[in-house]
C-alpha cells in the first residue's frame, strides 16, 4: 500500500494530515535545539549527542511513513502478532539486557541500546484496539469483561517492572486505564476496582517497590529532606524552572545548566534546561505545542471511520498525554521522579522511534477517515 493511492482510489497526498505533522515537527526541532543547549558544556562524549538525535528523527521519520502507507485494517489482522513480538522482545530483555545504573532495560545491538519496553507501548495500544474491535459490549462491562484487557496489560507490566521500570510499567497500565475510560463498565465493577486498589497500595509500597523508588516518593512527600541525595534532580530542576522567570536566561545562558547542576538534562530532564533558557513564555509554547497534539488524536479517534482506528487512536494519544504529563510533572515537583522521557523531546533512540511510529499511526488513521464506505462512525460509544 503506497501514500499515494489505496484499493478505494482515495490519494493520501490529499488526505495529508498536516496539522498533525506541522505540531509534531515543531516538537521534534525544538526537542533538537535544545538538546544542543544541555550538552553544550558537558563532557566531549556528550556534546554530539544531538547529532544522534538528527540520525534517529531521520529513521524515525522514516518508519513514521511506513506506518502511515500500510492501511492500519491489515495491521488490525495482526495485531495480536504484534503484541506476542513485544513479550518475546521483553523476555529477551531479561537474557540479553546489560545493567546501567541499576536497571536492565536494553539489548545492545553494536553501539545502539535496543529498549523493548518502549516498543510495547504501541504493541499494547495496537492490542487492545483488536480486542474493544472484535468485543464491542453494547452493556456495561462487567470484571469478567474487564478480565482479558487487563491480562493483555498485565502481563507486560510484569515483566517491565522485572527489568525494573517502573516509569514505563504505570504507562502501559494507563494506556489500559485511558482505553477503558472509553467503554461502558458498571459502576460495581467500578468501585470493585478502587476499593482493590486502595487495599493493595500498602502491599505495593512494602513489596512492590525497590528501595531507591520508596526513596523517591518520600524525597517528592518532603523535598528538603534530602536534597543532595534522592532529591538532588527534582531541587536543581525546579531550581532552573524558577530562573528562567518570563523570558528567560537565553539560549544556551541557563546556569543550571551550564554549571551541570542538572542531571540528566539530555534524557529525563530537558524540559528545566527549556524553561530556564526561554522562560515562562517559551514554555506555554511547549505546552500549547504538546495539548494540541494531544488534542488532534482524539479528534482524529473521533472521526475514525472503524471501531479498531478509533480505539488505536485513543491509545496513541494516551501514550504522548501520560509520557508528557509524568515527565513534566516530576521536573516541575508535583509527581515523584521516574524515569519516563517526554515524548520527541528526550534523548533517546528507542523513544523517539516508539513515538514517530506511533505518530505515523495516527497519520494513518486521519488519512483514511473518508475512504471507507458504510463504515459506523459511532466510534466512541465503544
Amino acid at each position: 500500500m503506497s501514500l499515494h493511492a489505496d484499493e478505494h482510489g482515495f490519494h493520501a497526498r490529499d488526505r495529508f494530515d498536516w496539522p498533525l505533522f506541522i505540531c509534531a515537527t515543531l516538537i521534534a526541532v525544538i526537542g533538537i535545539v535544545n538538546l544542543y543547549s544541555a550538552t553544550s558544556v558537558a563532557k566531549a562524549a556528550l556534546t554530539e549527542l544531538y547529532l544522534n538525535q538528527i540520525y534517529w528523527m531521520v529513521a524515525g521519520g522514516i518508519l513514521a511513513v511506513a506506518a502511515a502507507s500500510i492501511d492500519y485494517r491489515h495491521i488490525e489482522r495482526f495485531a495480536y502478532v504484534i503484541y506476542a513480538g513485544g513479550l518475546v522482545m521483553l523476555v529477551l530483555v531479561l537474557v540479553l539486557a546489560r545493567d546501567i545504573r541499576g536497571s536492565a532495560r536494553w539489548i545492545p545491538i553494536g553501539s545502539f541500546g535496543f529498549q523493548p519496553s518502549e516498543f510495547m507501548k504501541l504493541c499494547l495500544a495496537i492490542a487492545l484496539a483488536k480486542y474493544i474491535h472484535d468485543d464491542p459490549h453494547a452493556e456495561g462491562r462487567t470484571l469478567r469483561d474487564l478480565a482479558a484487557p487487563a491480562a493483555l496489560a498485565a502481563v507486560p507490566m510484569l515483566l517491565v517492572l522485572k527489568q525494573p521500570d517502573l516509569g514505563t510499567a504505570l504507562i502501559l497500565g494507563l494506556i489500559l486505564v485511558s482505553v477503558l475510560g472509553l467503554s461502558r463498565i458498571q459502576w460495581k465493577s467500578l468501585l470493585t476496582i478502587f476499593v482493590t486498589a486502595i487495599v493493595a497500595l500498602p502491599l505495593v509500597w512494602n513489596y512492590g517497590l525497590k528501595d531507591y523508588q520508596r526513596m523517591r516518593v518520600t524525597s517528592f512527600l518532603n523535598p528538603e529532606a534530602d536534597i543532595r541525595g534522592a532529591g538532588w534532580h527534582a531541587h536543581h530542576a525546579r531550581i532552573a524552572i524558577g530562573n528562567g522567570g518570563f523570558l528567560g536566561q537565553g539560549y544556551m545562558k541557563g546556569t543550571q545548566n551550564q554549571y551541570l547542576f542538572l542531571p540528566d538534562q539530555y534524557s529525563d530532564f530537558p524540559f528545566p534546561v527549556f524553561a530556564e533558557d526561554w522562560g515562562f513564555l517559551g514554555t506555554m509554547v511547549l505546552f500549547g505545542l504538546y495539548g494540541f497534539l494531544i488534542l488532534w488524536a482524539i479528534r482524529i479517534a473521533s472521526q475514525a471511520k472503524n471501531r479498531f482506528g478509533a480505539v488505536l487512536a485513543v491509545g496513541v494519544g494516551a501514550m504522548i498525554f501520560w509520557q508528557s504529563f509524568f515527565n513534566l510533572g516530576m521536573v516541575s515537583g508535583i509527581l515523584p521522579v521516574v524515569g519516563v522521557p517526554l515524548p520527541l523531546f528526550s534523548y533517546g533512540g528507542s523513544s523517539v522511534f516508539t513515538n514517530m511510529i506511533g505518530l505515523g499511526l495516527l497519520m494513518n488513521i486521519s488519512m483514511r477517515r473518508y475512504s471507507y464506505a458504510g463504515a459506523d462512525s459511532r466510534l466512541l460509544r465503544l
